[in-house]
């Protein structure tokens, strides 16, 4: 049986191709940064398609990336991977201080705190906006400001939606030129917060529920497109009414 590869060989590989290929020779972690997002959202698709053998070769593309900035850093004298190895066993352990110290079992977001000046420490900001409010709220949940049960959070988000319909009682529309409105505007983005709050105390990620929500609608509307055409309707002209007794049709198939 032939011995998989390690980590050792990887590393030693990346070096190589610094030595004596002009394209990775020539990278840098600057460079780097658009291949870096492009193979994790890869590596999302592969979970997505529920593909073993493309989620084994996207996450084989992601760790050239881990290696890549390892390799140049290494270059510059900063740190090796070794040292990036070093780093993620000593904060696994000491993150679960029950399996590996003798202590007792934490909360995640509580140890992170201590070590915070703010909930907004170390946050990228360019989260998904989704991901970004989630994970505000869970930073704010480890220090304490959270709601006891999902309750306090299902009423917060029935508040915010009277604010939305009293915006558009009030007659709130965009302007000529599509502005929206802006006391809407700030009224939708509290309704949203609130919802991905609901969803965070219920233990559901927003992300990934609405993503299979997407899916789903998406799904369904392109059935009625294919229904319309079978049945010589034009889904541009046809009007609610029709494309909603379609809907309705591909709900009940």
């Amino acid at each position: 049986m032939q011995e998989k590869a390690g980590l050792e060989q990887t590393v030693e590989l990346m070096k190589d191709l610094r030595r004596r290929c002009e394209w990775d020779a020539a990278q840098t972690h600057e460079s780097l940064r658009p291949y870096l997002l492009e193979e994790a959202y890869e590596v999302d698709d592969a979970i997505r398609s529920g593909n073993d053998a493309l989620l084994r070769e996207e996450l084989g593309d992601l760790l050239l990336q881990v290696l890549f900035h390892s390799v140049v850093a290494e270059e510059r004298g900063a740190f090796d991977f070794g040292d990036v190895a070093e780093g993620f066993l000593r904060k696994m352990k000491s993150r679960h201080p029950h399996l590996y110290e003798g202590g007792e079992r934490q909360s995640w977001e509580g140890m992170k705190a201590k070590k915070r000046d703010s909930i907004v420490d170390g946050l990228p900001a360019d989260l998904p906006s989704l991901h970004r409010a989630f994970r505000l709220q869970d930073r704010a949940a480890g220090v304490g400001f959270d709601w006891p049960d999902s309750s306090g959070a299902a009423e917060k988000v029935e508040e915010e939606l009277a604010e939305v319909r009293a915006e558009a009682a009030r007659g709130a529309v965009p302007s000529a030129y599509g502005v929206p409105d802006a006391r809407l505007e700030e009224e939708l983005g509290d309704l949203l917060f609130a919802v991905v709050n609901l969803s965070r105390k219920l233990g559901v990620h927003p992300s990934l529920a609405l993503d299979k929500a997407n899916v789903k609608f998406a799904s369904r509307f392109q059935a009625i497109e294919r229904l319309a055409r079978e049945r010589e309707i034009d889904v541009r002209t046809a009007g609610l009414e029709v494309l909603d007794g379609l809907w309705d049709e591909i709900k009940k198939g």
